[in-house]
């Protein structure tokens, strides 16, 4: 599947819902689901909230339980899978999250909507406060997974090679001033993996009548080349916890950035194993220049 046919509008999933086919599931947490929906939308909170680690282990969890997750809301592998969110720039990219789970598990039709459930509101589509009980399937098991996942150890490989690692979290984050979205002191460790570049996962997006969209192709790819990253390049992304890396893997893959994967764990990992190097402060920062004194 295209990814550039991966972002879906409030009409075309309007239209979709009813010529195929289609688990549309909301991100949300439960209360804000409660309180307004798509209609027919299955509340789905864990795609945001599970922490995961990229042990052997680890990803064997992180498989096994969203298989599970994802057949208990209906998907067997014929119906569309549609993520949302409140809004692109609200949720730390938790829909886009869902299309990486997916797309990692190999999942062969995955929509995400573009501008969240404020972009359906604000296109006058219907709503509902009722719950959804999903009609349960079995998650195919043959499916080919993608390569789109990274450990550690392959993060760790990578630095000093000519791999980009994006660093793609909020500038507190960046500079080390926080270690997470949860609180400066949630992760033991701040600052960023050494020798990242960074963007912004805000810079992917732009304003709408309907919200914040992802920008269009051309326009990610201008925002990439403002950290001398191009379309060409080898791109490993991370965040805190693989979620506004979420958004940005899908700003580039459906840009046409053809090699671009995930190190899932992200910080919320890399910071706790004190082996793993780090660093802080002001990245940029140069030394003044010295001035020559007169004879």
């Amino acid at each position: 599947m295209s990814a550039a046919t991966v972002l879906i509008s409030p009409a075309e999933l309007g239209t979709l819902m009813n010529s195929e086919p289609v688990v549309v599931i909301d991100t949300r947490d439960a209360d804000t689901y409660l309180a307004g929906h798509i209609p027919g939308a299955v509340n789905l909170r864990e795609i945001f909230t599970f922490l995961a680690t990229s042990t052997a282990e680890g990803l064997s969890e992180l498989k096994g339980t969203f298989a599970q997750h994802f057949g208990a809301v209906g998907l067997s592998g014929k119906e569309t899978a549609v993520f949302y969110e409140d809004a692109l720039n609200s949720g730390y990219g938790q829909s886009c999250r869902g299309y990486y789970l997916l797309t990692w598990l190999g999942y062969p039709k995955i929509k995400v909507l573009n501008g969240g459930y404020s972009a359906w509101k604000a296109s006058g589509l219907a709503t509902s406060t009722e719950t959804v009980t999903p009609t349960p399937a079995t998650f195919p098991a043959d499916l080919k997974m993608a390569d789109v996942m990274l450990t550690k150890d392959e993060m760790l490989a990578a630095l000093g090679t000519n791999t980009v690692l994006l660093d793609v979290r909020d500038i507190d984050e960046w500079i080390g001033d926080s270690s997470s979205p949860y609180g400066k002191d949630y992760a033991p460790r701040k600052g960023r993996i050494p020798g990242a570049k960074w963007l912004e996962w805000y810079r992917f997006m732009k304003p709408s009548a309907q919200g914040p969209m992802i920008k269009s192709p051309d326009e990610v790819k201008a925002e990439a080349a403002t950290a001398g990253i191009s379309t060409d390049d080898t791109v490993y992304l991370y965040c805190f916890k693989g979620a506004r890396a979420s958004n940005t893997f899908l700003a580039l893959k459906q840009a046409g950035f053809s090699d671009v994967r995930m190190y899932f764990g992200s910080w919320n990992e890399w910071s706790r194993d004190p082996a793993l190097p780090i660093e802080s402060g002001l990245p940029f920062a140069e030394a003044k220049p010295k001035l020559a004194m007169a004879a």
